[in-house]
This record gives structure tokens, C-alpha cells and sequence, in this order.
């Protein structure tokens, strides 16, 4: 599974109108893809972000569907935005959520020595994912890689605002213990949260959940 990640930044006043015509346009847009499976879409009105990804079957897939829609999408967004930024991502690891008009999600970016991309997958797995598990309103995980630019993203999403702001703290601690298991060569770039705006992700579920 493969992800194409749109961000997005512009006036905070412009996000509510983008929003509008990114719900307008994109599923006719990606309906018309082979390969299309999934996107979510993220907002910060505060400070003006906008943030999608789409989810994608194959790479050829991912690397089709931009070359029909890179055109499309920047005439559809450039009264609006004041930056856009394109980043292709591997489905490395992901617990999807269910589909929502709502909610929060954080994400945190990283920086990783090539040969560090498999010490990720497997502190994911065996340390943020099961911490993550025992969290009150956590929702679902994802863990996106570009192997190209060794740049790692990790999004975890929560049933609403109030859930996000309780769990800063056990995720902070999770988090020390991811890292401290990758022992070195994985870097913090950015920590970040938002608002759910539309969440339709892929079904398949690589890594099995406990219930709860």
C-alpha cells in the first residue's frame, strides 16, 4: 500500500472554502483512478493547514494517478493556498480506523538513517502500537516511510479533541520507548495535530489488533 501526502498551508481564513472544494472534487477525482483505496483528509483552521493522503494499491498506481491529477490539483487549490507540498509514502505498518467525518489525529515526522527503516517498523509494532492500544479514544495507526528521502511519519488518530489532549502524555511516554529501542539514527522533526475532516482508509489490516 502506498500514500501520496498533500500539505497544505494558506490563510486560516481560506481553509473552511478549500475544504468545501476538496469535498467537491476529490472523490469524482480519485474515483476515476485505478488503484485508488482510500483517503483522509486533516485540517488545523487555526493555523491554516490542510493535510491529505491518499491511499493507493500499488506504487504504478500512486505514480499514475499523479501524473493525471497533478494539474488538476493545483488549479483546483491556487486561489486558496499559499504552499503545497507532495510527499510519496510506503504503508509500512497501519491499524485503520473506522470511516469518520470527525475526530483528531497527531502526527509525528522523523528522520532516519537508511539502514535504521526496519528498527521503525519494528518499534511500531512492538512498542507504539501496543502502548497506543491501551490508550483511552485511540482510534488507529499508521506508519508511512520514504525510503528516497528517509523521512518517516507516524499518524495515530483519536475519537475526539478531548481524547487527543488526555493522551499527550501517556503517548509522550510511549514515544521515549520507541526510541529508546531504535537506539539512535531516528530523529524528531515535527510533532502536529489536527482535525479529522474525512477519514475513508483502507479496510486491510496488516498487523492484527487485540480487542479490547
Amino acid at each position: 500500500m502506498f500514500v501520496r501526502s498533500l500539505y497544505i498551508t494558506c490563510d486560516p481564513a481560506d481553509v473552511g472554502p478549500a475544504l468545501d472544494v476538496i469535498a467537491k472534487a476529490v472523490p469524482g477525482m480519485m474515483a476515476e483512478q485505478s488503484g485508488f483505496d482510500g483517503i483522509g483528509v486533516f485540517a488545523d483552521r487555526a493555523l491554516g493547514k490542510i493535510l491529505t493522503g491518499s491511499w493507493w494499491e500499488t506504487e504504478q498506481a500512486l505514480k499514475n494517478s499523479d501524473e493525471q491529477l497533478r494539474d488538476r490539483r493545483v488549479d483546483m487549490l491556487a486561489r486558496f493556498v499559499s504552499t503545497i507540498t507532495t510527499v510519496n509514502l510506503e504503508a509500512a505498518a497501519f491499524t485503520p480506523p473506522a470511516s469518520a467525518t470527525s475526530g483528531s489525529f497527531r502526527l509525528q515526522r522523523m528522520m532516519f538513517e537508511p539502514a535504521m527503516a526496519g528498527g521503525i517498523v519494528r518499534a511500531f509494532e512492538e512498542v507504539g502500537l501496543p502502548g497506543l492500544q491501551a490508550v483511552d479514544g485511540f482510534q488507529g495507526a499508521s506508519l508511512l516511510l520514504d525510503r528516497a528521502h528517509n523521512i518517516a511519519g507516524v499518524g495515530t488518530f483519536f475519537r475526539d479533541t478531548e481524547a487527543l489532549a488526555a493522551s499527550r502524555g501517556p503517548h509522550a511516554a510511549i514515544r521515549k520507548a520507541a526510541f529508546e529501542q531504535m537506539k539512535g539514527g531516528v530523529q524528531m522533526l515535527a510533532l502536529e495535530e489536527f482535525d479529522v475532516v474525512e477519514l475513508d482508509l483502507p479496510t486491510s489490516n496488516p498487523i492484527p489488533v487485540p480487542p479490547r
